[in-house]
């Protein structure tokens, strides 16, 4: 699935080839992507709109439109947002496998000829035009919290989303109203640069932890973002493009390899360097080094303590 990384790599490839031009013509080819809306009336919203900006929330693509809209797509799984200028029109690259008919599912054009194409295998991404800067608002404000590569996220601000929950470490990183924009890949990563191990409940952080969790998720999500994102499945960037952050996973999908961590500690032709482990949190495939990642315990709730009976007072 697209995460952070993927989607802000797209939304800067994006923002220059299509800002400042104008919607000349709107298909919606799968009425799954407009659901519960019907197709036709979304693409007739879109026509003759000027994009304004390309902006992200988390995992969502915001196509900034004229007179306040918003076009908020989410990619799902395996959505990609792809963008065809005039000039590339006649390549060899453009997109084979991935622009066939069958996984075509939006085509919009610009008045430049530049065409964006949003593509689906699965068929569960979104697209919802939203009018009005309170609609987006609302739209966002149920769906996404902090951004972890805004100034917002800070341990004391992740600490207070993380009092009190029993969740385990990795799903409460893949809980959107959280920290927006982790997905399975990240917290992985994140989990293993931060030490810690992805059944800790969440709440058991001490301040420490949370520093380490911080650090860990900004030097995850800001790699990934260095290395165009990650293509394990059918990411591809708006240029048809595969990123290559797959080759620098310390833990996802490394399972039964040697912990980088731990290996450089000690020479890996040595017996007992711990290899990476998978396990399923929440329906997720999960690695992490059972060594080095430290499993945290519940925090007790401190007792109320029992007020005194006052002096005289019948017991």
């Amino acid at each position: 699935m697209p995460e952070l990384p993927e989607v802000e790599t797209i939304r800067r490839q994006l923002a220059p080839e299509v800002a400042g031009k104008r919607i000349v013509s709107a298909e919606i080819l799968d009425e799954r992507l407009t659901r519960p809306l019907p197709p036709d009336p979304v693409a007739r919203g879109l026509e003759g709109r000027e994009i304004e900006a390309v902006e992200r929330r988390g995992k969502y693509l915001l196509i900034g439109l004229e007179g306040e809209g918003t076009l908020a797509l989410h990619l799902r799984m395996t959505g990609n947002v792809l963008v065809r200028s005039p000039d590339r029109l006649g390549a060899s690259r453009l997109y084979e496998s991935s622009t066939e008919p069958r996984f075509l599912r939006a085509r919009f054009g610009l008045d430049d000829g530049t065409e964006v194409l949003f593509t689906d295998v699965r068929r569960f991404g979104t697209a919802v035009l939203l009018e009005g800067a309170d609609a987006l608002d609302e739209y966002l404000s149920t769906r996404v919290g902090i951004e972890p590569l805004s100034t917002d996220l800070t341990p004391e601000a992740l600490g207070r989303i993380a009092e009190g929950r029993a969740a385990p470490l990795k799903s409460f990183l893949l809980t959107q109203t959280g920290v927006a924009g982790i997905g399975n890949i990240y917290a992985d990563e994140a989990l293993h640069r931060a030490e810690l191990h992805p059944l800790s409940p969440a709440g058991s952080m001490k301040h420490e932890h949370l520093e380490a969790l911080v650090e860990g998720i900004v030097d995850a999500l800001e790699l990934g973002l260095a290395e165009g994102g990650s293509s394990i499945d059918d990411y591809l960037d708006a240029r048809g493009e595969r990123g290559s952050m797959q080759d620098e996973f310390l833990v996802h999908t490394r399972e039964g390899r040697p912990c980088p961590r731990c290996a450089s500690a000690r020479d890996e032709r040595e017996e007992g360097v711990p290899t990476i482990e998978r396990i399923v949190v929440g329906g997720r495939s999960t690695y992490f080094c059972p060594d080095c990642q430290v499993k945290l315990r519940k925090r007790p709730r401190r007792r109320k303590r029992r007020r005194a009976a006052p002096a005289g007072s019948a017991m």
